[in-house]
């Protein structure tokens, strides 16, 4: 039997392992991986200027529907990230930081430069009608890819508290490639508008928003949740979590998957209805290997939160079955919501389960004013149960 030192042990050890609860800070001047997140950005913004600059006023009505209909974009997928952060959660504050290297370093200060020179050696190596199927596929996969997961690496820089699993890497990865996606997706309007010579800017706007938009479901921030999880594995900075193989596996699906996008067209090698049906299946087939990926990634997570949350627990804070729900899958979650009848009152409780638990990791295990106030909540929503 398991003494009640031991729990407390435990979960110190969670709360040590995890680094939930340490606080983020971008600006360290004495810390190299500040400097080159900041060079890194700094050359993206200037790149955007140049790049944007010249027919900002004339292709303003483009520019400013891409901004605002992906803007508009971001909110649904920022609340579905959200909601797949919640185990040993990342500060907003590290998140923001990770888009904005997916949004201004990775495309405009890496890829745009290393694409256009790989696709001139592709032509030159393979010819024009070669370029023309296969080119893109070579390319982005490896410059993007590399240069999305170098701000993961650099967050580790920053903060190798906090960025220490590949449940991290996962939802670290996902804004990052989210950030990439929306500027990429910006990028492709205005281009969409200087093709036609800025005819009728607004309506091309709006196809490219609901082609670009249906495509992103499946695009940078899927690309990039996967990649960075296998890279989190490889670097292995969690105890007994370091898994080469896997890790290196799941960053070449992450890559594959991205090359089959890309190269839809060499794919179905002109086929019609190839053409048609093949993007719904590779879609199909990258959705099940996110999920599969996400749930062995959260394995370390679901641990650290069962383990923070267990002296609770054996002191009747958090049945076993609420315990379960927010240390769980989807499964564990849906079968509390049936155990208390109520979709609402299930999520109130899981909200403060959570409240509870990253109460406790700030604290670092210690009995303080806030911890106190999350336990009386929690007591107080399932005396009501």
């Amino acid at each position: 039997m398991t003494t009640t030192s031991e729990v407390k042990t435990a979960q110190l050890a969670a709360i040590e392992q995890s680094g939930w609860g340490q606080p983020f800070r971008l600006v360290q001047p004495r810390n190299l991986a500040f400097w080159v997140y900041l060079l890194g950005v700094g050359g993206g913004a200037l790149a955007v200027l140049r790049y944007f600059g010249p027919g900002a006023h004339f292709y303003s009505p483009a520019l400013t529907g891409g901004v605002l209909l992906f803007g508009l974009y971001l909110v649904p997928w920022l609340l579905l990230l959200r909601h797949q952060n919640r185990y040993t959660a990342q500060p907003a504050a590290l998140l923001a930081t990770a888009f904005v290297w997916g949004g201004l370093a990775a495309p405009f200060w890496i890829a745009l430069p290393a694409n256009n020179a790989l696709l001139e050696i592709w032509t030159k190596v393979g010819g024009t009608a070669f370029a023309a199927n296969w080119s893109a596929g070579l390319t982005a996969p490896i410059n993007e890819e590399f240069g999305k997961a170098l701000g993961l690496v650099l967050l580790i820089g920053l903060a190798p508290r906090l960025v220490r699993g590949a449940y991290d890497g996962f939802i670290i990865g996902a804004f990052i490639g989210l950030g990439f996606q929306v500027f990429e997706d910006v990028l492709y309007v205005y281009n969409g508008a200087a093709q036609t010579f800025g005819a009728d800017q607004i309506t091309s706007s709006f196809q490219m928003f609901l082609i670009r938009g249906a495509a992103g479901i499946v695009s940078h921030a899927l690309f990039s949740a996967i990649f960075c999880a296998g890279l989190m594995w490889v670097l292995g900075r969690t105890p007994g979590e370091r898994n080469v193989p896997r890790g290196v596996l799941t960053m070449l699906t992450a890559m594959v998957f991205h090359f089959a996008w890309d190269d839809m067209g060499g794919l179905s090698g002109g086929n019609a209805l190839l053409a048609v049906v093949l993007p719904f299946v590779i879609a199909i087939v990258e959705l099940v290997t996110l999920f599969y990926v996400a749930r062995h990634a959260s394995r370390q997570e679901r641990i650290w939160v069962r383990q923070l949350l267990q002296p609770e627990s054996d002191a009747g804070v958090i049945d076993p079955a609420l315990l379960a729900a927010v240390s769980g899958l989807g499964k564990d979650r849906k079968a509390f919501r049936k155990l208390v009848h109520s979709r609402s009152r299930a999520r109130h409780l899981l909200d403060a389960a959570a409240d509870l638990a990253r109460e406790l990791a700030r604290a670092q295990g210690s009995e303080t004013s806030e911890v106190a106030h999350a336990r009386a909540e929690l007591l107080r929503l399932r005396g009501g149960r």
